[in-house]
């Protein structure tokens, strides 16, 4: 049912990966209040967005879990991915707004994207990210 990947670090990296998406999914209903300061002002429903991002980022965690269901969820957390870049270009190009954090910590935010789709290819999309003996 799992089916997690063979080698230690594979299957390391895929459940630090499934906990990273849950624990961030869930923080968008706890603290939803930075993810909306960091969707740009011109995009509409932002609280609505956010508690939208945080359910995909929690159902594509959940989806991790399972071989049969590990590629799909893979494809599906690298568009969430990509679809929230516009948030981390807004901190970047406006760092007046979040003084918690400097210049470069924004934009070091993003490259930062670019490692995690990576990582979501690397532990899931890859033919050994499904485990052995599971074809998918």
């Amino acid at each position: 049912m799992f089916n997690f990947p063979d080698t230690l670090l594979r299957k390391a990296g895929l459940l630090l990966l499934i906990t990273l998406f849950l624990l961030t999914g869930l923080n968008h209903f706890d603290n939803p209040n930075f993810y909306v300061s960091i969707i740009p002002p011109y995009l509409p429903l932002r609280y609505e967005l956010s508690f939208i991002a945080g359910f995909f980022e929690i159902l594509g965690a959940l989806g991790l879990l399972f071989a049969k269901t590990r590629k799909t969820s893979g494809y599906g957390l690298v568009v969430l991915l990509i679809a929230i870049f516009p948030a981390n270009i807004h901190m970047a190009l406006h760092p007046e707004y979040f003084p918690k954090y400097s210049p470069l910590t924004l934009y070091l935010r993003l490259p930062l994207q670019v490692l995690f789709v990576a990582w979501v290819y690397w532990a899931t999309l890859r033919e050994k990210a499904v485990g052995q003996g599971e074809e998918y």
